[in-house]
């Protein structure tokens, strides 16, 4: 019998303070490096956006992979590459942890939409708003110091 699995992540990290550090000019490049990093490690990546100082990571994961080991190795392996590249001057790390929420095939298009549509939905709303909704609406308990 094969594995099946069926697992849905939206996975969101920001830079160390987070700084305003991933530019439009560069930010199409780290996000290819992302995908071959997510790519690599046998995991379908159906969306990648983000901001100047975080990122959405829409994919599924490998049943071989424990979710903290995928998401250290993207930190680790796309860090080392934003600071060698020349292209995130001022970058000097992502931020410890990271938020990582489950979702229905039903939420698939909507959390697809959502990634897609972030330079739109931070007009009017910071990283700290939007994550803070997202561990509330997930029921994620939380204490508001870690979110600073």
């Amino acid at each position: 019998m094969n594995t099946f699995k069926q697992i849905f992540y939206q996975i969101v990290f920001s830079t160390k303070n987070r700084q305003d550090t991933i530019t439009a000019a560069s930010e199409n490049d780290l996000y290819k490096y992302i995908w071959g990093i997510i790519n690599k490690k046998k995991c379908k990546l159906y969306r990648i956006n983000g901001m100047h100082d975080h990122l959405h990571i829409f994919t599924d994961l490998h049943p071989a992979l424990r979710l903290s080991d995928f998401v250290k190795d993207i930190k680790v392996a796309s860090s080392i590459w934003m600071k060698e590249s020349g292209k995130f001057e001022s970058f000097s790390g992502w931020q410890d942890g990271y938020g990582a929420f489950t979702y229905s095939i039903r939420e698939k298009e909507m959390i697809i939409n959502y990634i897609k549509n972030q330079k739109e939905h931070h007009r009017t709303k910071t990283f700290y708003e939007e994550f803070k909704r997202l561990l509330i609406e997930n029921g994620v308990e939380f204490d508001e110091k870690y979110l600073l």
